[in-house]
């Protein structure tokens, strides 16, 4: 392929910052500052901050917009449904593709530049037709960044290093849902978009600073690069580990807000009123759950380098799995409050260290974006399969009166301390 593209549409000579030669051999071991690793976790703080406003207001009320009422929730279930298997299959094939190239930069610039573009049609979109469009638009440019763009802990972090590096990310993740939060509840949905689109540029441009490339090509056909870290008992166990933990996590969010309307129904605390509607009693929980992982990356991040990536990963997954029984037990919004800020610092904990703990077992590296992009079908299948389990709720409910929720909770509960004791086993990790 010729060089071409790499300034492309103007042909001229590439800054050397934007697309510097693919350097050879190993990147050497180096100690790197809060800046580097900041500017390394930018473009998951834009994706995170754009996520949490497309999925949350933003598709949701253009749906509403350009639906007829009775149509609105089957065709934004029809929506999440279709960038749900997109979430599924984009990330690893896109790594594959980075791979193959010995390419990281491109990609994250391309992926960069068409989701700015999407997220810009989203919020114009005159049909459902074209928000249809839109939608499919920004999944594909988002998988085309994001499966190379995860590859760079792996790619560019020493092994001593990597938790610290996750830590980062980890901030940056609950930052982004932190501020689009804020966002969503302060601006119109245009100027969410547009705001969106402007940090996610800005991050990818961060991002880009510290970015290398890597030359050789891989030679793995497709289907022997995506079916070879299922062989590896070490990747497996990360997988469910995260898999369950997720599942965890997302049975116990999903319907939340129906357990304080059916069950706490009044929100107080020290006697005053804090939310009259369940949707503001759930987004300041949200908000406290994210303020205590914001808190607790950092600095279990660097535990993690100095004792092990296992022990921090017993500490969140036990911390999350027995704070379960309590929201059981006292179904009070002012425990609740309590509770949210340590389920928040646990999950803080546990963010801290999944990246590091999955780039310490990848076996080769010249397919970290492919064996990445797989590890991070993790997060979006627990959602898919937490989102089923809403029938079943409602007829454990019908039973008797929050048995279903004393079933989520525990099942969840369990899924948090499976998943942290699933590392155990693990050999190319402390």
């Amino acid at each position: 392929m010729g060089a071409w593209w790499r300034c492309f549409p103007t042909g001229a000579p590439c800054p050397s910052w934007w697309f510097p030669r693919p350097r050879s051999g190993k990147v050497r071991p180096m100690r790197h500052g809060p800046g580097w690793y900041l500017s390394l976790s930018a473009y998951w703080f834009a994706t995170s901050f754009k996520w949490f406003l497309v999925l949350l207001v933003i598709l949701p009320a253009k749906v509403a917009e350009l639906s007829p009422p009775e149509e609105k929730a089957s065709r934004l279930g029809f929506l999440f449904g279709l960038g749900a298997v997109m979430a599924i299959l984009g990330p690893p094939i896109m790594g594959y593709f980075s791979d193959r190239l010995g390419r990281r930069r491109p990609f994250l610039l391309a992926g960069s530049l068409l989701t700015a573009i999407a997220l810009l049609l989203l919020a114009h979109a005159p049909s459902y037709l074209w928000l249809l469009v839109a939608y499919l638009l920004l999944q594909v440019a988002d998988d085309l960044a994001t499966g190379p763009y995860s590859a760079l802990i792996p790619d560019l972090v020493p092994r001593k290093e990597r938790g610290i590096a996750s830590g980062y990310m980890g901030v940056l993740q609950v930052s982004g849902q932190i501020l689009g939060g804020a966002v969503g509840f302060l601006f119109p949905l245009a100027f969410q978009a547009y705001l969106a689109a402007f940090l996610n540029l800005l991050g990818a441009g961060l991002s880009l600073r510290v970015t290398l490339d890597r030359s050789g090509v891989h030679p793995r056909p497709f289907l022997t690069a995506m079916a070879g870290p299922w062989r590896d008992r070490d990747f497996l166990l990360v997988y469910l580990t995260r898999f369950l933990v997720m599942l965890g996590f997302y049975l116990a969010q999903t319907y939340l807000q129906y357990y304080l309307a059916d069950v706490v129904r009044v929100f107080q605390a020290l006697g005053r009123t804090l939310a009259k509607e369940p949707f503001q009693a759930v987004a300041l929980l949200g908000l406290l759950i994210s303020l205590g992982a914001a808190l607790a990356s950092l600095p279990a991040g660097r535990a993690s380098d100095r004792l092990g990536r296992k022990p921090l990963i017993y500490l969140s997954g036990a911390g999350l799995g027995l704070l379960m029984p309590f929201i059981l037990l006292f179904p009070r919004y002012d425990a609740m409050l309590f509770l949210a800020l340590f389920f928040g610092l646990f999950y803080g904990v546990y963010l801290a260290v999944d990246w590091a703990l999955v780039a310490d077992v990848l076996r080769d590296p010249k397919a970290h974006a492919t064996d990445m992009g797989l590890w991070q079908t993790a997060i979006v299948v627990p959602q898919v399969l937490a989102g089923a389990f809403g029938r079943p709720l409602d007829l454990l409910n019908a039973r008797g009166e929050g048995f279903g929720y004393l079933v989520l909770f525990v099942l969840a509960g369990v899924f948090f301390l499976l998943g942290a004791f699933l590392v155990a086993p693990i050999r190319r990790a402390r």
